[in-house]
């Protein structure tokens, strides 16, 4: 019987106008990945006393961190992955490819513009408040106008990847979008949504800038509403390139049929947008029963990513057993992970595990005055960004690269223990942070001594955080630089390059096989949930007043 293409297979079946776009997107994602990872290692050293430089440079190191990372990194990839995805889900290539390329073109000059304004003049953070430069708004011009077109181009791009999707069934040759076709349309829609949102908030800065529009008073709700979607869409993104992934891999789909897959991509659409309430947590007047419903709905945002996740765990295991693998956890072992991409994805599900455990404290009515301005936000946050989110985008590229450009992988054998070192790096990071957070630390702050006032546990542990950072982000530049090398000139691959390494796609699994890991595996985290809430409920009371509460994100 003859088996479907796989990905690998139809990503370098696409045509040579498709594949030279995504390789310029990936490009771009992959150049703004570089810089945003050096400046935050110039950022923890700083806040470690490891490097010596005026405050103001910290601060634009920090800036350019959190915008290279955090906006053009997730963002460009996340865009060049959807439209390879979509292209190859029919096999006929990209819909309005030019309007592809336009929209990619006002994301490349919205990173040059933003990263010249994080540069020059006053650093503005991430979030650009306007609060920072009331007195000299030109200062402000080029960094909104940067998020401005990176906002344009999210609206118009995905419109490629949804006619690609859609052609097919308007000409008649599909009845019905498959699993991941419809994930990748819910995907495209948010990312429309998100383009909007950063339209809504950054737009009016630059009016007044130009002296055409009234200052933003409005912006830091508005801040709140995008930092909501930027906040929980790589999440959604992650979960369906693990879906991807796991066919790319092993040949496996879900064991629960493409319908379900459907009802928990679609729960995104349920969940994801009631859940911002949590934001709004610092606001003074906010009333209790806000907080308590905005607790309760946060709690429900994890519900389509653990879902998900129970699906594809549950799918590998029943096959994994069925190809002979026995004891609890001893059918891990048959999974591939001599390719870099399962290695990135294993270490990424358990920094999810951590990253769920400290969000689900944070989300908390009680506790989110006392920790969202302290390092306590970094310390877990990045978990989801590096370790989760990244990673799987990382992983996701080391498939589609290759693929698309007939270059196999660089030293597969050096890069699949990357994705392990970065995940002990951000162990340290991730620990020393949250500790931090939770002995009154502030995170936007450069030099925490306060004149030789703070405790000196504060400087042991941001020398934790600056060793830890610096060891996460040499894996991941080794990472990110081996898999850009697939960008060079091409060669041609073996044929065996674009096999899965493991092929248990078609075949029938054990009748009555069981699937405990996934399961046990949320059971673990809830209990660690209520271990680390506790807690941070007895260290935050035994701190001052005055090293709580604060600013937002």
């Amino acid at each position: 019987m003859a088996h479907a293409p796989t990905y690998p297979q139809r990503l370098n079946a696409l045509p040579g106008a498709d594949r030279t776009l995504l390789k310029s997107m990936a490009a771009v994602a992959l150049l703004a990945l570089f810089i945003g990872v050096l400046a935050g290692v110039a950022t923890a050293l700083v806040r470690g006393g490891l490097l010596s430089v005026p405050m103001a440079d910290g601060y634009r190191f920090l800036t350019v961190h959190g915008v290279g990372i955090f906006f053009y990194w997730l963002f460009t990839a996340q865009t060049a992955l959807l439209l390879g995805l979509a292209a190859c889900e029919h096999g006929k290539g990209l819909a309005w490819r030019p309007l592809a390329w336009a929209a990619f073109g006002l994301m490349l000059l919205g990173l040059g513009l933003s990263m010249a304004g994080s540069v020059s003049g006053t650093p503005l953070l991430y979030n650009g408040s306007p609060e920072l430069v009331r007195d000299n708004p030109r200062d402000l011009l080029l960094f909104n106008t940067g998020y401005s077109l990176l906002g344009l181009g999210l609206m118009l791009l995905p419109a490629s990847a949804i006619v690609t999707l859609l052609r097919p069934r308007w000409q008649g040759r599909q009845d019905k979008l498959s699993a991941v076709g419809f994930a990748l349309f819910a995907w495209a829609g948010f990312l429309v949504v998100t383009g909007f949102a950063a339209l809504y908030t950054f737009v009016p800065g630059v009016l007044w800038a130009l002296g055409a529009g009234p200052f933003p008073l409005s912006h830091g709700t508005r801040w709140h509403i995008v930092f909501h979607n930027m906040h929980y869409l790589p999440l959604m993104a992650t979960v369906i390139l693990w879906y991807v992934l796991v066919q790319a891999l092993t040949g496996v789909k879900s064991v629960f049929g493409e319908r379900f897959s459907k009802i928990v991509f679609s729960m995104y659409l349920v969940f994801v947008p009631p859940t911002s309430l949590y934001h709004m947590f610092l606001e003074p007047d906010l009333p209790k029963v806000v907080q308590v419903a905005g607790s309760m709905l946060s709690l429900f945002v994890s519900v389509p990513t653990l879902t998900a996740f129970l699906i594809i765990v549950a799918s590998l295991e029943v096959h994994a057993r069925t190809h002979g693998g026995r004891g609890l956890f001893g059918w891990i072992r048959l999974l591939p992970w001599r390719h870099p991409a399962m290695a990135a994805v294993g270490a990424g599900v358990l920094s999810m595990a951590f990253g769920l455990v400290f969000a689900f404290v944070l989300i908390q009515g009680q506790l989110a005055p006392l920790l969202s301005d302290t390092f306590f936000v970094p310390g877990y946050f990045h978990f989801f960004t590096v370790g989760t989110v990244s990673m799987t985008l990382l992983a996701a590229l080391s498939v589609v690269l290759p693929a698309i450009g007939g270059r196999a992988l660089w030293k597969p054998r050096v890069l699949r223990w990357m994705p392990w070192l970065a995940l002990a790096g951000l162990l340290v990071f991730g620990a020393a942070g949250i500790a931090a957070g939770y002995m009154g630390v502030p995170r936007r702050v450069m030099d925490i001594s306060y004149q030789q006032q703070a405790p000196a546990v504060w400087h042991s542990l941001m020398l934790a955080v600056a060793v830890g950072g610096s060891v996460m982000a040499m894996a991941l530049l080794v990472f990110a630089g081996g898999i850009a090398a697939s960008l060079l000139s091409p060669r041609r691959a073996d044929t065996a390059d674009i096999q899965p390494p493991v092929r248990w796609g078609g075949t029938d699994v054990t009748a009555g096989a069981r699937a405990w890991v996934g399961p046990l595996s949320i059971l673990l985290i809830v209990a660690a949930m209520y271990v680390f809430s506790a807690v941070g409920f007895e260290l935050m009371q035994s701190l001052p007043l005055s090293a709580s509460g604060g600013g937002g994100h």
